[in-house]
């Protein structure tokens, strides 16, 4: 902490929740692939598996939705080391022996790591908001694609973690190890995050939860079909079509998608410079209708070649590298236009609608998933992807212009 001191306030802070944000992602992608890699192992059936991570998905809407009133009634950092505690808690639910091991017990424990990770994202996401002065849209908009950026790809980096982990020290000890070092960065926390960041004077009431912001809403509407539209083909449809089709190993499929995941990250923190706007400016919803229309050729054009049997494997996973980019970028746009759009008297109620709206999209996207590719196949879940994503830039094209946002704002004051 003594290093710390010579820092400014605000930097202070921000590297502080990042820092959080870090720990938490790492251990949360590290815990997605020990469940997947240990369960298999354990006999579980591939659909079993996946229900284990049902009530993580569902949970993360209702916190999501909940979580942003909440973080504005007892402030970002009570929600965000709670958010951190519960992981703790997600964890050492896992430390029992495996004749516990039932699949009721192991969805209690990813409920409650999916409430604590989107606990823990809108806080941080929230804090950035609070951090950075409403004049300074360059900086936030760098701030917020650091933030995003490093978290996806240290989700990547987990997915990794969890593999050496699991490899070196057994189940058991890998959840031990992450459940240790997260409550050592949990009592950090408590001690060093400023008391009642973004807790509003003013009591919010539990109807307050639906935003009342037309660019909000607009935002959360375009970012729910973002969203479904990569997962719909991601979660279930990628891995099994890899693994059953290609024939390739488990670890190689895993790679892959670590690998991609990173790489989607390193792009999102480099989303400023990528669009322009890294010299002071910012986006508005003209940049999420733009790069929303171009994605969503990406997806067509790889279903049109895996139907006319073009160069596959190759232009499958080309187009799914350019998707990558391209979709990195527009999740950039996505997370910066939200804390730009959050009313800073009660942001964590925007925000946490917000990602409410992503965790439906993640959901929808996750059923439709398993779904359409087992009756349809892969081609079918890129078609799909297409048509979500076209629907999303739709939305994005009401999005307000910059000028108006603030002119908006102004008028509200």
């Amino acid at each position: 902490m003594p290093s710390l001191s010579g820092i400014p306030a605000d930097v202070r802070q921000y590297l502080l929740v990042t820092g959080n944000y870090w720990a938490f992602t790492l251990t949360d992608g590290a815990l997605r692939m020990l469940v997947v890699l240990h369960f298999h192992r354990l006999g579980y059936s591939p659909l079993e598996v996946a229900m284990l991570f049902l009530f993580y998905e569902i949970f993360g809407v209702v916190t999501n939705l909940v979580g942003g009133w909440l973080g504005a009634r007892v402030g970002l950092n009570a929600t965000m080391n709670a958010g951190l505690a519960m992981q703790v808690v997600a964890l050492s639910m896992l430390l029992v022996p495996d004749s516990y091991l039932a699949v009721a017990w192991v969805m209690a424990a990813q409920a409650l790591s999916g409430i604590a990770k989107d606990l823990n994202k809108m806080s941080a996401k929230s804090a950035i908001r609070l951090l950075v002065p409403r004049e300074s849209t360059g900086r936030l908009y760098k701030w917020v694609a650091i933030l995003t950026g490093s978290k996806n790809a240290l989700k990547g980096v987990g997915f990794f973690l969890g593999g050496v982990l699991l490899a070196a020290w057994g189940f058991r000890g890998a959840i031990a190890a992450m459940a240790a070092t997260l409550a050592v960065v949990w009592l950090f926390s408590i001690l060093t995050l400023t008391k009642d960041l973004g807790k509003s004077s003013a009591k919010p009431k539990f109807s307050h939860l639906f935003s009342k912001s037309r660019a909000v809403n607009l935002l959360s509407a375009a970012r729910l079909f973002l969203f479904a539209a990569r997962d719909v083909w991601f979660v279930v449809a990628l891995p099994v079509y890899l693994s059953a089709t290609l024939g390739w190993d488990n670890w190689a499929v895993g790679a892959f998608l670590a690998s991609w995941v990173i790489g989607y990250g390193i792009v999102q923190s480099l989303a400023p410079t990528i669009t322009g706007a890294g010299g002071g400016g910012a986006p508005d919803g003209r940049h999420a209708f733009r790069w929303a229309v171009v994605l969503a050729l990406v997806p067509a054009c790889i279903a049109i070649a895996m139907n006319q049997q073009a160069w596959l494997p190759g232009s499958l996973l080309l187009g799914l590298l350019v998707f990558g980019v391209l979709f990195a970028v527009n999740s950039a746009l996505h997370s910066y236009l939200i804390v730009s759009y959050a009313d800073e008297m009660g942001v964590s109620l925007d925000v946490g609608f917000y990602y409410m709206a992503n965790a439906m999209g993640r959901l929808l996207g996750t059923v439709l998933s398993g779904w359409v590719f087992q009756v349809w196949g892969l081609a079918a879940c890129l078609w799909i992807s297409s048509v979500f994503i076209a629907i999303s830039a739709a939305v994005a094209l009401l999005l307000p212009r910059y000028k108006s946002v603030h002119e908006e704002k102004r008028v509200s004051e």
